[in-house]
């Protein structure tokens, strides 16, 4: 015979449901839109990296060190 499991109800939220989040909770997808709407609204801003990508030669030179 198996015994009774008890379970919690789930707790309620404060009265008139207020969740409260962190500052950047809200501040880190803020910026993250304005920065993109600030280059879509002014490409010409955006200059392209001139030459060799940074990650190319990062990848390069980790090939390198395990070659050896």
């Amino acid at each position: 015979m198996s015994a009774p499991t008890h379970t919690r109800p789930p707790q309620a939220t404060r009265s008139g449901g207020e969740i409260r989040l962190p500052w950047w909770a809200l501040a880190l997808p803020v910026l993250a839109f304005v920065t993109l709407l600030l280059l879509i609204l002014n490409p010409a801003e955006a200059h392209a990296a001139a030459g060799e990508p940074a990650i190319a030669d990062l990848l390069e030179r980790v090939r390198q060190l395990t070659a050896h």
